[in-house]
């Protein structure tokens, strides 16, 4: 069994490696070729935290495995990751364990790649002014991708704890954009591209918040219960997402669903616009939302690039299992 820690990630795999795989992953999925297992999910009675397994099988490049987890919310007063989590991976022609892999910084990098591979596919080429709601760990990660996508000229931002905002216009200055701090109205007025990374359990972005042409990525819902955007904003959009099952049960469709405005039938997969099927955005008026629910292949397809590169380079630990 091969053993890649989480300290040696950061210097094994990057956002190109991160975005590569996920992108595949969504494609292959939408062939057919992969799929995810039921999603595992609760609060377990326990320092406030939500624990849960995701899992899946991909038939193309044989990653077969598991990532165990969760949000822990109060880590980071305790110097440590909210987020935490652990990649497995099995021999899909034995089913002998294959790799353990730290999955921390691995999540971090395939949830801001999911929602990067949705602007590459659906937001404007146009698009100036980027729009960030949430300010906490996996915020920054978010904004380095999507800067990747667009010319983006600007960052707004957002965050239920204004204090916090102060990451989000450290890494702007770094990358050499202005960064203006802004209430929701604003933000969602003038953002051509928008990204929501909270743990939130109700709406912050509202209906009459978006104007026409915006593209909306929602990357914090993934729990019953979760919510970051008004239903009746995902009723408006036009909806693709990773997994459909996962969007109408964890992700942010669930509550348009639950109330009727949206139905299963008008959500499409974003694999299908990467392998050419849908033609993703069909006007500049448009609003469109990436539903990133966060998929067990994703985690899989990271892990298994991470276990390649410790190996090509040496740092892969071996043991006997």
């Amino acid at each position: 069994m091969i053993i890649v820690p989480e300290k040696e990630i950061a210097d094994l795999i990057g956002r190109d490696q991160s975005f590569a795989a996920v992108e595949a992953v969504f494609a292959a999925m939408s062939r057919k070729d992969a799929y995810n297992f039921p999603v595992i999910r609760e609060s377990i009675g326990h320092a406030d935290a939500l624990y849960g397994f995701k899992s899946g099988f991909d038939r193309e490049s044989l990653a077969l495995g598991l990532k165990s987890g969760g949000y822990w919310p109060g880590n980071e007063a305790k110097g440590l990751t909210n987020h935490q989590s652990t990649v497995i991976l099995f021999d899909a022609d034995t089913g002998k364990v294959k790799a353990l892999v730290g999955g921390n910084l691995l999540t971090a990098l395939r949830t801001a790649a999911a929602s990067a591979v949705s602007i590459k596919h659906l937001a404007r080429k146009d698009s100036k002014v980027l729009g960030m709601i949430g300010a906490g760990h996996q915020s920054t990660f978010q904004m380095r991708a999507a800067v990747e996508q667009r010319d983006f000229e600007k960052v707004i931002g957002w965050n239920y704890h204004p204090e916090m905002l102060s990451r989000l216009a450290d890494l702007a200055a770094e990358l050499n954009l202005p960064f203006e701090a802004v209430e929701l109205d604003q933000l969602g007025a003038e953002a051509d591209v928008i990204i929501s990374i909270t743990s939130a359990f109700s709406p912050s972005l509202m209906n009459a918040h978006v104007t026409a042409g915006t593209h909306i990525a929602c990357m914090g819902t993934d729990t019953k219960g979760k919510q970051e955007v008004e239903a009746a904003l995902v009723a408006r959009a036009t909806v693709f997402t990773d997994e459909i099952a996962q969007s109408i049960s964890i992700g942010e469709c669930q509550h348009a669903v639950a109330d009727g405005t949206k139905s299963e039938a008008d959500i499409i997969e974003l694999g299908s616009v990467i392998n050419g099927d849908h033609a993703g955005r069909s006007s500049d008026d448009e609003i469109t939302l990436f539903d990133g629910t966060g998929v067990g292949l994703q985690d899989l397809a990271v892990a298994s690039a991470a276990v390649d590169l410790a190996i090509e380079k040496g740092v892969a630990i071996e043991v006997d299992f």
